[in-house]
């Protein structure tokens, strides 16, 4: 499967009914996996839910994104994508996004990396012989290009390949771009829970967050203004945007990456994807492929309502699978 054959749905014109079908319509494949709590090296722990497979079975690493889930729809379906074609599977639930508040100050965020550094060795020292597959949806897409790109050649030699959906390569203009027109529904849908785990936090880490700030902030600019930068040691949102988005260590990844994205994206403005393009253009280890309509992490084709297909999931599958040995 490649671009070329992704057909978007006709009923459902438009990227936010594309970006709402998963969320609000779509059902959760079901797939059984073992929930597991690993601590961490700074006395946290992260949870990782997690599909066996034969010995020695490709390993697919999952990344959800915003506030979601291990059961996340798109998370599901790759799970699912995962299963069908014999292979482990595992969804790395970022810090705060699990089943029970993780135990320090620090939340996750768009550029933190060292989760995703800790899961994947982990996974590699307890499995050295399988070889490992990474798939990052929108955050965790951001994080996993970040994560990449810090590495660039010094990648562990199990791991083959990566792909990242619908990433906000630069966090600001994403960020801004959701504070107009419909996509404010997003933004207020992200803010009532990211604002109720800030206020529990504060409530735990008395001085954490400072006072008034969190009632203040109306958007996620705000938020990130008032919680995430300050609290991850950086300077405002601004600083925090900056020094996380991907799109600033594109240039430096040398796994094979699929960059997989829809120019009706309403959590991201078209001109960046062209930005992203012509970085791709002088890095052989990125293929690009940017479609016109699919929403945010939507995808959605199938020519009857009634029988949809999730093209997104397939894709990024058969992509990672012509990367193994």
């Amino acid at each position: 499967m490649k671009a070329s054959e992704y057909r978007p749905a006709w009923w459902l014109p438009g990227g936010h009914l594309k970006t709402l079908w998963g969320k609000l319509a779509r059902p959760r494949p079901r797939v059984a996996t073992r929930r597991e709590r690993w601590d961490t090296p700074d006395g946290d722990f992260i949870e990782v839910h997690r599909l066996d497979a034969l010995p020695g079975s490709p390993r697919l690493i999952i990344l959800h994104g915003l506030e979601g889930s291990a059961r996340s729809h798109y998370a599901l379906g790759m799970l699912n994508e995962a299963r069908s074609r014999g292979w482990a599977s595992d969804i790395l639930v970022w810090r705060s996004c699990g089943d029970e508040p993780n135990q320090t100050a620090r939340f996750y965020h768009s550029g933190e990396t060292t989760d995703l550094d800790f899961v994947v060795n982990r996974l590699i020292e307890m499995d050295s012989d399988s070889q490992v597959l990474l798939a990052g949806v929108s955050l965790g897409g951001n994080v996993l290009l970040k994560w990449l790109g810090e590495l660039g050649n010094a990648f562990p030699a199990q791991v083959m390949g990566a792909a990242a959906v619908s990433v906000p390569f630069d966090l600001e203009r994403g960020a801004r771009s959701i504070e107009h027109g419909f996509s404010r529904v997003y933004q207020a849908h992200f803010l009532r829970s990211l604002r109720r785990k800030a206020a529990e936090k504060q409530r735990r880490f008395p001085g954490l967050i400072a006072a008034g700030a969190l009632g203040r902030a109306r958007t996620l600019f705000e938020f990130d203004d008032a919680v995430t930068a300050p609290v991850h040691g950086f300077r405002d949102a601004s600083d925090y945007y900056h020094r996380s988005s991907s799109i600033r260590f594109l240039s430096r990844i040398r796994l094979p990456t699929l960059l997989l994205s829809a120019a009706d994206d309403p959590f991201l403005p078209e001109n960046v994807l062209e930005e992203v393009r012509a970085i791709a253009k002088d890095n052989a280890a990125l293929r690009v492929e940017f479609v016109q309509r699919g929403g945010h992490v939507g995808f959605v084709s199938g020519f009857l309502p009634w029988r949809p297909d999730y093209y997104a999931e397939r894709r990024v599958v058969d992509f990672l699978s012509n990367q193994l040995s």
